[in-house]
């Protein structure tokens, strides 16, 4: 018998709806429906709600083969939150280029380099680009690092290629308007997501 199977029979001998088990479980009547139709299944944490509620081991709910893939799925999602741990903090990293002195400023016949925080002396256009692209990047670290629990289709198939476009027109802006140390410091965020993206695949 398979799991969605055993999960129905279960139920139906407690005596319960899919409403009640799920508000028993603590979680949505949709994920219930979903496990007893055979769609997907409840992650490692609710496969021992599940397990302690109905008194039963994990082995009487579960065959081998579905244990193998529900651990693949576990290991695949807690590498897809790491990822995004990782994507988020150093898109939040940007918020650095407001303090560490990465902007170069002609003073005289000299260059000297201030923060974002100092940098006046560029037109106000860029002014404003540069703070638009650190602030749009810190916000969109702060989001990666709340939002992982969120299951919304639209924010899980666009963030990290949102994280890359972003961590691209940095590095655009930076080499165009002449700011070779924000634009290394931008390349470099960059680069650690291509790799990490590229150890994915």
């Amino acid at each position: 018998m398979e799991f969605h199977e055993k999960l129905q029979q279960l139920r139906k001998q407690k005596g319960l709806t899919q409403e009640a088990l799920a508000e028993k479980l603590y979680v949505s009547r949709a994920a219930v429906s979903k496990w007893e139709s055979g769609k997907g299944y409840p992650n490692i944490e609710s496969l021992k709600t599940i397990a302690a509620f109905y008194s039963v081991t994990l082995d009487e709910l579960l065959s081998s083969g579905e244990v193998l893939t529900i651990a693949e799925a576990h290991q695949k999602q807690t590498q897809s939150r790491y990822r995004d741990m990782v994507f988020g903090l150093l898109d939040l990293c940007m918020v650095l280029l407001f303090f560490l002195p990465l902007f170069a400023v002609k003073s005289g016949d000299s260059i000297r380099a201030v923060s974002l925080l100092s940098f006046m002396d560029a037109p106000i256009y860029l002014n404003i680009a540069y703070h638009s692209v650190v602030i749009g990047m810190t916000v969109l670290g702060i989001l990666l690092l709340a939002l992982q629990n969120c299951t919304a289709a639209a924010w899980i198939n666009s963030k990290r290629n949102l994280s890359f476009v972003c961590g691209v027109l940095a590095v655009l802006l930076f080499v165009i308007s002449s700011q070779p140390y924000a634009a290394v410091f931008s390349f470099f965020l960059l680069a650690v997501k291509v790799i990490l993206q590229m150890k994915r695949d």
